[in-house]
Parts: C-alpha cells; sequence; structure tokens
C-alpha cells in the first residue's frame, strides 16, 4: 500500500463530465501517466517527478476540510499507483470514491465509481469492462465512433454509455455526435461543462 503518492493538485470543484455532471467534488489529481493522449489537457500531470509526493494521510485531511461527499481520483493516471490505503482513509471518513481512469492498469482499490474512458494511446486492460460504471469515449476523429461502438460491446449490461467531443474539436464534431447519440441506443453525450462554466 502506497503511504504517498506524486500530487499534482487537490480542489474542491463541481463534476463537470459524464454522469455525476453538476455534483460538487473534491478532486484529487495524482501525478505520473505513460498513456500519452496528444490531446490530453493536463500534459503537466504527465511526469511524476514534477510533483510533489504527499501522505495519505495528508490528502485525508484535505478531503475532510473540502466538506464534499465525493472525491474524484483523476491524473495524470491514477491507476498507475496502489490506491487502496487512499481510499480506506477516505472512505474511513465517509467519502464516496470515484476513479477516472484510461483502465491500462488492474485497480489496487474498491472503488464507488469506475469511470472507463479508454485511449487508442495504450491498450486497457480487461478488468476495466468488468469494473466499469461508465464508459466515457472521447471523440477526436470521427473514425473513434466506430471505436466507441467496439468497445461498448466489451462493458457490462449495466455500464452507461457516454460520448464526448474533444473541447478543441466540439464545433466541428458536435453534429456527427448528437447523430451518433440517435442513432446508436444506450449512449448519452458528455460535455465538459466545467469548461464551458471557466470552472477550474
Amino acid at each position: 500500500m502506497s503511504e504517498h503518492l506524486p500530487i499534482m493538485e487537490s480542489f474542491l470543484t463541481i463534476q463537470g463530465e459524464g454522469f455525476h455532471t453538476g455534483k460538487p467534488a473534491f478532486f484529487i489529481r495524482t501525478g505520473g501517466c505513460d498513456v500519452g493522449c496528444v490531446w490530453c489537457d493536463v500534459k503537466e500531470s504527465w511526469n511524476a517527478e514534477n510533483h510533489p509526493s504527499k501522505s495519505v494521510d495528508s490528502l485525508q485531511s484535505l478531503a475532510l476540510e473540502n466538506k464534499s461527499k465525493w472525491v474524484v481520483l483523476t491524473g495524470g493516471e491514477p491507476a498507475m499507483y496502489d490506491l487502496s490505503l487512499l481510499v480506506s482513509k477516505l472512505k474511513s471518513i465517509h467519502r464516496s470514491v470515484a476513479i477516472e481512469t484510461s483502465g491500462c492498469y488492474p485497480l489496487s482499490a474498491k472503488v464507488d465509481w469506475y469511470t472507463f474512458s479508454p485511449k487508442k494511446f495504450k491498450n486497457p486492460c480487461n478488468e476495466a469492462y468488468e469494473k466499469a460504471d461508465e464508459l466515457k469515449v472521447v471523440i477526436f476523429h470521427k473514425s473513434d465512433f466506430k471505436w466507441a461502438l467496439e468497445h461498448a460491446e466489451k462493458v457490462g449490461p449495466e455500464c452507461l454509455l457516454y460520448i464526448q467531443p474533444e473541447w478543441s474539436k466540439k464545433e466541428q464534431l458536435m453534429e456527427s455526435i448528437v447523430d451518433f447519440v440517435k442513432r446508436n441506443e444506450g449512449w448519452r453525450i458528455s460535455l465538459q461543462t466545467h469548461k464551458f462554466m471557466n470552472i477550474p
């Protein structure tokens, strides 16, 4: 179990994407990612060595101070690390814990919500399809629609399906995204509402 983790930032905000959009959330963003998405909007998180190591106890204290009962572990790629101690500490103060992950690494902790956002740059592991509560596919190119359907075939029947335009492509792709959701039962549109509202 990891007692210290590289942390880029932690902050209280509003969940901006997916099923839990609009919910107040305390985000813990780990440093370190080897997936390498060309359109990543937090590339500064990639090098773990650029971010201070923080104790799990200090993260628990910050979560307690920030009041929100909903904690989101994001990155970077948080599943690169053993998160079992952190999740245990958060649950001990009655927090629900979600993770945003590419699914490229087995998850070492039992979370309350697993958002699986697969990327073309590194293959996910099989357990991601089994654990996913929410499949969120970012659309950067029109070829990504077919790719999204391929992933949807592998997740469980209860998994929610979301399609999300990459921020810089939202105007060019929105008509195609709307058409995709109209034609494919079960899919919903996710938007980065925090960016529309200028919420960090």
